[in-house]
C-alpha cells in the first residue's frame, strides 16, 4: 500500500540567495521518503512532500551543518502566512526560527543568523587589523599573524564548504574561496588571502541584508492587521489577540483603529481607509452589511463588525500566502540560471586550474605569477551575482505587486505577462460594476425629484436589482420617500400602489403602454435609451405617464482608461460576454472595446482557442466561475474580485481591488521585473568578463577580484531591490 503524500514546513533561518537554497534543496532532497523539496528565500521558509514519516531530526541535522537556523512550522500556531513560525510561550524569539534543540549551537533565526554573521565579519576584520598593526612591530611573526586572520574567518568557511559536499553540493562557492585562500596561503600571499576572506564575509553580510528587505516587504503585509481586538463579550468587551477572533464574533472598531479581520459591518458607518491595502488614496464611506478588510481603518465612526473570515484565511494573509508560495513556483529564466550555475562552477575551477598550469608547462611561465592568477580566477568565477540575479528580481516583483493588489501565482506567471498580445475581458463585474445604477430621469409634468420619490415609494422593501438602484438614486438626490398603500407586485409587468393619494405603476414600457397611452416623444425616448443598452422603467402615475428612469450596469471608473493603457501598450483587448447583443454593444462602444455577446462558457473557451491560433498570448480576466473554462484555456487566467471572494485558486492571477487598470499594471510589472533581470545578468557577467582579461592581462589581483563578485552581488541585489519602489 503506497504511503500518503503529506507536507511539512519548516522555517529558515539564514538565508541570503538562491545558492543557499539550492545547497538546503540537495541536502534534504537525498533523505528517506522525500519526494519533493520547495525552498523559499525571501519567504524564509521550506516546504517538504514526503511519502510516509519524514526523519524530521535528520533534516534538522542536515539544515543545521549548513549553518543555517531551521524550526518545523507548528501549523496551530501559525495564522495565515505571516511570517512568524512560532508563538508559543516558551519560544522567546518573536517567531524567528530557531534550531532544533539537538543543535542549541545554531540557533539561528534571520535575526540570530545576522548578528553572528556580523559577528564573525568585525572578529575577522579586527584579527586583521591587529595583524598590520603588530606586524608592523614585529616583522618576523607577520606572516604567522596573518595566518591567524585568515583561520578565523576561513574555519567557519571551510566547514560550510565541506558540510555541503557531504551533503551533495561539493562545488559551492564556500569551497571556491577555501580553495582560493589556501592557495594563496601556498604560494605565500597570506596577507591578501586574508584580506579576501574579510571581504567575502563582508559581501555575505551585505547579501543578508538586502534579503532581509526583501522579507521584510512582505512582512510589513502581515503587520497591518492589529495584534488585539475587541470583542462583544456578555454585554460588554474584552480584549483578545486577533489570530484567536472566529468567524461570527462581533468586534467593535474605534475611530483610528485598524480592523483586526475581515468582516461585515452590522453597527455604525465610517469613512474606511483602505490605502494600506489597496494603495487607494481616497476613504470610502461604508455602513452597515458593507464589507471590510484587515488591515484597513476606520476614521471618523465607531463600527460593529461580524467576523467573516478566521485570521488564518483574511485578505492579508491570503496575500502573503499566495506571495510565499509563488515565490517558490520559479520562473523559466530562474530555472535557465540554476541550470547554467551548475555547469558554470564545475566549469571555472577548470579554467582556474588550466590558467595555473599550461602557461608554466607550455610556456615556461612562472608558477607562482600563474597560480596566482588561477586563484583569482576562481574568485571573479563565483556565480553568486548570477544565481541572485533572477530570484531577487522576481520576489521582488512578486511582493510590490501583492502590496497593490496584484496578485500572481509565481514566476512564470509574472514572467508570462510580458508575452501577453491580447486579453479577453468578461463585462458584468469585470469592465462594469456588476450591479445596475439609474443613468437617466426624464420627467413629464413634474420635476425630476417628484418622479424618484414616487418610484422610490413602490420600490420600498424590494431587494430587486433595479428597485436598489432607484432607491439609492432617489438617496443620493435627497428625493423624499413617501409611504405606499395597497402595494402589490404584478408578475412580469411591475409594481403598483397608491402614494399619497396618486394610484401610481411602475413597470416595463410594453406592460406601461398596455395601461396608458404614450406619445411618439415618449417612445422615441424608450426606444433611445434602450438602443443605449439601458433598461427602462416607466413611471404612471393616475393612468398618464410621469416618468421614465433608465438603468445600466455602467463600466467600472477606470474602465476606459485602463482598456487604453493596454492598446498604448500594444495589447489588443476584447469583451467575452453572456449579456445581450445591444446592451453589450453599447458598453464596448462606450469603451473603445471589441465585443462578442450572448455566448455561453463554452463559447468564451472557444474564443480564446481562436485567438491562440492567431499566434496571440491570450490573457483571460472574469469572474473565475462562469469564466472558468475560458481562464483554465488562456496562457494567462486572471479572476477579478475583492477580499475573500477573489477566485485565486480559478486563475494563475487576481486583481484584488477591482481595478481595470490594473491588467495593464501587470504587464508593465513584469516588462520592469524583465528589464530588471536583462541588466542584473548583464552587470553580473559584464563585470566577471572585465576582471578575467584584467587578471589574466596581470593588472589586478586577488583583493579586485573578490571586490568584483560582491561588489556584482551587492550591484544586483540593489538593483532588482528597485522594484520594491515601483508605482506603476
Amino acid at each position: 500500500m503506497t504511503a500518503p503524500i503529506e507536507q511539512t514546513r519548516f522555517k529558515i533561518g539564514g538565508m541570503d540567495c538562491a545558492s543557499c537554497a539550492a545547497k538546503i534543496d540537495t541536502a534534504v532532497r537525498r533523505l528517506d521518503s522525500v519526494v519533493d523539496v520547495s525552498v523559499s528565500v525571501t519567504g524564509a521558509s521550506m516546504t517538504i512532500t514526503h511519502g510516509g514519516a519524514l526523519p524530521e531530526a535528520k533534516v534538522l541535522q542536515q539544515v543545521a551543518r549548513l549553518g543555517y537556523g531551521i524550526v518545523k512550522v507548528d501549523e496551530r500556531a501559525v495564522q495565515g502566512t505571516s511570517g512568524r513560525a512560532l508563538d508559543h510561550d516558551d519560544h522567546g524569539h518573536g517567531g524567528e526560527p530557531a534550531a532544533a534543540p539537538s543543535h542549541p549551537h545554531n540557533n539561528a533565526g534571520p535575526g540570530q543568523a545576522w548578528r553572528r554573521r556580523a559577528a564573525l565579519t568585525l572578529a575577522c576584520a579586527a584579527a586583521l587589523l591587529a595583524a598590520y598593526g603588530i606586524g608592523h612591530l614585529l616583522p618576523a611573526a607577520e606572516r604567522w599573524l596573518f595566518l591567524a586572520a585568515l583561520l578565523v574567518g576561513l574555519v567557519p568557511i571551510a566547514r560550510r564548504a565541506l558540510m555541503a559536499a557531504l551533503a551533495g553540493t561539493p562545488f559551492s562557492i564556500e569551497m571556491l574561496m577555501t580553495i582560493a585562500a589556501a592557495g594563496a596561503v601556498m604560494i605565500g600571499a597570506t596577507e591578501e588571502a586574508a584580506a579576501v576572506v574579510v571581504l567575502f564575509l563582508i559581501g555575505e553580510m551585505l547579501e543578508g541584508l538586502a534579503a532581509g528587505r526583501a522579507r521584510a516587504s512582505i512582512q510589513g503585509l502581515a503587520d497591518l492587521v492589529p495584534k488585539v481586538a475587541l470583542v462583544e463579550r456578555a454585554g460588554g468587551t474584552v480584549e483578545v489577540l486577533a489570530e484567536r477572533l472566529v468567524v461570527g464574533d462581533v468586534i467593535v472598531v474605534r475611530p483610528g483603529d485598524r480592523i483586526p479581520a475581515d468582516g461585515e459591518i452590522v453597527e455604525g458607518a465610517s469613512d474606511i481607509d483602505e490605502a494600506p491595502v489597496t494603495g487607494e488614496s481616497m476613504p470610502k464611506r461604508k455602513g452597515i452589511f458593507e464589507p471590510v478588510f484587515a488591515g484597513t481603518i476606520s476614521t471618523d465612526g465607531v463600527l460593529k463588525v461580524r467576523v467573516t473570515a478566521a485570521a488564518s484565511d483574511n485578505t492579508i494573509a491570503r496575500v502573503v500566502r499566495l506571495v510565499e508560495e509563488a515565490q517558490e513556483a520559479k520562473a523559466p529564466t530562474e530555472r535557465f540560471i540554476d541550470r547554467f550555475s551548475r555547469y558554470y562552477t564545475p566549469a571555472v575551477l577548470a579554467a582556474g586550474a588550466l590558467v595555473a598550469m599550461l602557461p608554466p608547462l607550455l610556456a615556461g611561465g612562472d608558477w607562482n605569477e600563474w597560480i596566482y592568477k588561477g586563484l583569482a580566477i576562481l574568485l571573479i568565477g563565483c556565480p553568486c551575482a548570477l544565481v541572485v540575479s533572477t530570484p531577487a528580481a522576481i520576489a521582488a516583483g512578486l511582493a510590490t505587486g501583492a502590496r497593490r493588489g496584484l496578485l500572481m501565482k509565481g514566476g512564470a506567471v509574472l514572467e508570462g505577462f510580458r508575452d501577453i498580445t491580447a486579453v479577453a475581458f468578461d463585462k458584468t463585474g469585470t469592465l462594469t460594476k456588476g450591479k445596475p445604477v439609474v443613468t437617466d430621469v426624464l420627467a413629464f409634468g413634474r420635476d425630476q425629484r417628484a418622479v424618484l420619490a414616487l418610484a422610490a415609494a413602490l420600490e420600498q422593501g424590494s431587494s430587486h436589482p433595479l428597485a436598489v438602484a432607484i432607491l439609492d438614486r432617489a438617496k443620493a438626490d435627497k428625493a423624499p420617500v413617501p409611504p405606499v398603500l395597497a402595494a402589490k407586485a404584478i408578475a412580469g409587468k411591475g409594481v403598483e400602489g397608491s402614494v399619497g393619494g396618486v394610484a401610481a405603476f411602475l413597470g416595463s414600457g410594453q406592460a406601461a403602454a398596455e395601461r396608458a397611452t404614450l406619445s411618439e416623444a415618449q417612445r422615441f425616448a424608450i426606444d433611445s435609451l434602450n438602443g443605449a443598452g439601458k433598461t427602462v422603467s416607466v413611471l404612471l402615475a393616475n393612468g398618464a405617464v410621469a416618468g421614465l428612469i433608465a438603468m445600466r450596469d455602467e463600466p467600472r471608473p477606470d474602465a476606459a482608461a485602463g482598456i487604453a493603457a493596454l492598446k498604448g501598450e500594444g495589447i489588443r483587448a476584447v469583451m467575452l460576454t453572456g449579456d445581450n447583443r445591444r446592451t453589450a454593444e453599447a458598453i464596448a462602444a462606450s469603451l473603445g472595446i471589441d465585443a462578442r455577446a450572448e455566448l455561453l462558457p463554452q463559447d468564451k473557451q472557444r474564443i480564446v482557442g481562436e485567438l491562440q491560433r492567431q499566434g496571440l498570448k491570450v490573457a483571460k480576466v472574469g469572474d473565475g466561475i462562469n469564466d472558468a473554462p475560458a481562464l483554465a484555456a488562456a496562457d494567462i487566467g486572471i479572476a477579478m474580485g475583492g477580499g475573500t471572494d477573489v477566485a485565486l485558486e480559478t486563475a494563475d492571477a487576481a486583481i484584488l481591488h477591482g481595478r481595470v487598470m490594473d491588467v495593464a499594471r501587470m504587464v508593465r510589472l513584469s516588462r520592469a521585473v524583465m528589464a530588471n533581470i536583462r541588466q542584473n545578468i548583464a552587470v553580473a557577467l559584464g563585470l566577471k568578463a572585465i576582471f578575467l582579461v584584467t587578471t589574466i592581462a596581470g593588472i589586478t589581483g586577488l583583493w579586485p577580484a573578490i571586490l568584483a563578485d560582491t561588489g556584482a552581488t551587492v550591484l544586483v541585489t540593489a538593483n532588482a531591490m528597485r522594484l520594491l519602489r515601483w508605482r506603476g
